[in-house]
C-alpha cells in the first residue's frame, strides 16, 4: 500500500475543550464587566470557574465540562463525537484487537456468570472451564447476585499478563463446586471472524470491524483459503460499521494491482492524499464479490469503493450506510477522548459517499437509515434515492453515484417479509445465543453423542424450538409470531446451536446454506 500526499501540510489542531480543561479550575476575580475582544475561550473558562466557586450547591465541574464538550462537538457534524473515560478503554481495547483477561463468552443468567464458550486455547480453557460453569468466586470476591455491573466482573476477570486468579466454579453437569487457577493471558479479539469454503471453488471471509489487527488477520485468512487452490472470494462486510482506514486499505491492497487507487481525503486546506494499492496483492485477478448492507460503514465503504471503482469485483447487497468523513482522535489524560471530523474522503472515482446531513442535527441523520425500512428501499433497489447530478464511471466506465452509501452491483432484499425487519435484527442479536445457551442448560442429552453431520439431519426441516424461542421472546417483552418467516428463524437457532456445540465454523456452515446474498453471488461469479 502507497501513500501520495500533495503536499504535507502542517497540522493544526484546535478544540475548544482544551482551554477548558486546562483552564477551568483558575481562579478569575468575579466581575461583571467582560473583556472588550470576542474572547470565546476566555468567557468559558470563567464560566467554569464562576460556578466552581461561588454557585450556591456543590457541583461536579468535570461533568458540566464534559456536557460542554459534547455540546460544541454536536454542533459540528454527527461523528465528531465525546468519549468519556467509563466508555473510552472498552472503545479503545475493541480496537486495539486485544485484551488480558481468562478468556471466556459469558452473560449474566439468574445473577451469576454462566460460561457460554470458554475460547479457544485461551487461558480459562487450559485450565478446564467449560461450557455451562457458573463462575461464583474470582479469589475471594462475589461474583453473583441482584445488581451485577459488568464493569465490575471484568474488573475481576482481567489483569495484568501472567497474574493468577482462582476461580470458584459450579459444574452444573457434575453437580459440583470446583476451584480453578487459572493464569490471565493476551486474548485476541479477532476482527476475522472465519475464513471457510463455501464450494470447492469459493471461498468466504468475514469482517466484523477493521481494527489494528485487521490486515494481519485478513492475509492470513487469504493464505489459508488460495491452499484450497480457490478461484473466487466473497468478502462479507454486512454489519461492519468501520474503523481504520488504513486497515481497509491493507485489504484492498490485497486484491488490487500496483498503483490501483484505493482511496483519497481531502482536509480543510485541500490538502489531498492518495492511497494507491502495491505489487504484493495476494488475490489480485480471481473472482471476487463483495457483500453489503445498511449498517456496512466507513472504512467497509471504502474497501467496497475501491473495489466498486476499480471494476475489481462485484458489490452485492443493499446500499450501505454512507460514511464519508474522516476523524482522528485527541486523548485526554482524564481518559476521555475527543474524535474530530479532519477530511473527508473519496472513492477512486470520485465521488463521495457522505450522505447529508443538518450541522447540529444528529437526530434526523441517523433516522435516516430509520426511513429505509419505511420507504421500502430494503424491498426494492428502484426505492433508492439517487442523485442524477452526482454520476461517477468507474475505470471501465459503468456509472455509479454518489451521496449516500455505495449502491450495490446487484441488490438483494432483506430476507425476511416486509413489516417483520426487526425480526431479522433480533436474530443477529444475542438474545439468539442466550436462548439457545439455556436450551443446552437445561436438557443437556437433546445433542449428547451427536457429530455435526448428525446434528445437521436432526435439526433439517425440525422447528422443534421455535416455539420454545417465541416464548423467550415474549418472556422477554418481544412480541413476535413468526408467520412466513419459520423458515428463516429455524436456520438461526440451528445456526447457534451449531456454534455453541461444535464452534464457530459450523455456525456459518450453516448461516451461509440459504443466505440469499450469497446465492446471488454463486449465480453471478
Amino acid at each position: 500500500m502507497k501513500i501520495e500526499k500533495t503536499y504535507i501540510p502542517l497540522l493544526f489542531f484546535t478544540c475548544v475543550s482544551i482551554g477548558i480543561l486546562i483552564g477551568g479550575f483558575i481562579n478569575y476575580p468575579v466581575t461583571n464587566n467582560t473583556s472588550g475582544k470576542n474572547d470565546y475561550k476566555n468567557k468559558l473558562n470563567k464560566l467554569i470557574n464562576f460556578i466552581d466557586t461561588e454557585y450556591v450547591d456543590d457541583v461536579k465541574t468535570d461533568s458540566i465540562v464534559s456536557l460542554t464538550v459534547t455540546n460544541i462537538l454536536a454542533n459540528l457534524d454527527p461523528h465528531s463525537v465525546y468519549i468519556p473515560p467509563s466508555e473510552q478503554a472498552a472503545v479503545a481495547e475493541n480496537m486495539k484487537g486485544d485484551f488480558v483477561g481468562i478468556g471466556v463468552n459469558f452473560y449474566t443468567f439468574n445473577d451469576s456468570i454462566a460460561v457460554i464458550k470458554p475460547i479457544e486455547n485461551g487461558p480459562a480453557q487450559k485450565a478446564g472451564i467449560k461450557e455451562g460453569d457458573r463462575i461464583l468466586y474470582a479469589d475471594n470476591f462475589k461474583l453473583f447476585g441482584k445488581k451485577l455491573e459488568n464493569k465490575f466482573l471484568y474488573s475481576k476477570l482481567k489483569g495484568e499478563k501472567n497474574s493468577e486468579v482462582i476461580l470458584t466454579v459450579f459444574r452444573k453437569s457434575e453437580n459440583k463446586m470446583l476451584k480453578i487457577k487459572v493464569k490471565r493471558d493476551i486474548i485476541p479479539i479477532k476482527s476475522v471472524d472465519v475464513a471457510i469454503l463455501i464450494n470447492k471453488n469459493t471461498g468466504y471471509i468475514k469482517i466484523n470491524r477493521f481494527a489494528e489487527t485487521t490486515g494481519t488477520e485478513f492475509h492470513a485468512a487469504l493464505l489459508k483459503l488460495k491452499k484450497n487452490n480457490i478461484s473466487s472470494l466473497i468478502i462479507d462486510l454486512r454489519e461492519n460499521g468501520g474503523g481504520f482506514m488504513e486497515m481497509a486499505s491493507q485489504v484492498a491492497d490485497e486484491l488490487l494491482k500496483d498503483e490501483e487507487l484505493i482511496v483519497f481525503t481531502k482536509n480543510k486546506k485541500g490538502t489531498i492524499e492518495k492511497t494507491f494499492a502495491t505489487v504484493d496483492g495476494d488475490f489480485e485477478t480471481g473472482k471476487l464479490a463483495v457483500l453489503i448492507d445498511e449498517n456496512s460503514a466507513s472504512a467497509s465503504e471504502i474497501l467496497a469503493g475501491a473495489i466498486q471503482d476499480n471494476d475489481r469485483g462485484i458489490i452485492i447487497g443493499r446500499r450501505s450506510f454512507g460514511k464519508g468523513l474522516v476523524q482522528r482522535e485527541m486523548d485526554f489524560d482524564d481518559g476521555s477522548a475527543v474524535r474530530l471530523t479532519v477530511a473527508r474522503y473519496y472513492t477512486p472515482s470520485g465521488r463521495s459517499i457522505q450522505k447529508p446531513y443538518t450541522k447540529g442535527d444528529s437526530k434526523d441523520y441517523y433516522k435516516e437509515s430509520e426511513n429505509r425500512f419505511e420507504n421500502g428501499e430494503l424491498y426494492a433497489k428502484d426505492k433508492i434515492k439517487i442523485a442524477d447530478s452526482l454520476k461517477f464511471k468507474t475505470k471501465k466506465g459503468r456509472i455509479v453515484y454518489g451521496g449516500g452509501g455505495i449502491v450495490p452491483d446487484i441488490f438483494v432484499p432483506l430476507e425476511v417479509d416486509k413489516g417483520w425487519e426487526s425480526l431479522e435484527y433480533i436474530l443477529q442479536s444475542g438474545i439468539v445465543a442466550h436462548f439457545v445457551f439455556e436450551e443446552l442448560d437445561q436438557k443437556n442429552t437433546i445433542f449428547k453423542g451427536l457429530n455435526f453431520q448428525e446434528f445437521q439431519v436432526k435439526m433439517e426441516n425440525n422447528t422443534l424450538f421455535n416455539s420454545s424461542f417465541q416464548k423467550y421472546l415474549s418472556k422477554n417483552g418481544l412480541q413476535f409470531n413468526f408467520g412466513k418467516n419459520t423458515e428463516i428463524v429455524n436456520r438461526y437457532l440451528t445456526a447457534e446451536f451449531a456454534r455453541q456445540l461444535f464452534g464457530e465454523n459450523q455456525y456459518y456452515k450453516i448461516i451461509l446454506k440459504k443466505d440469499k446474498m450469497v446465492e446471488a453471488v454463486l449465480k453471478n461469479i
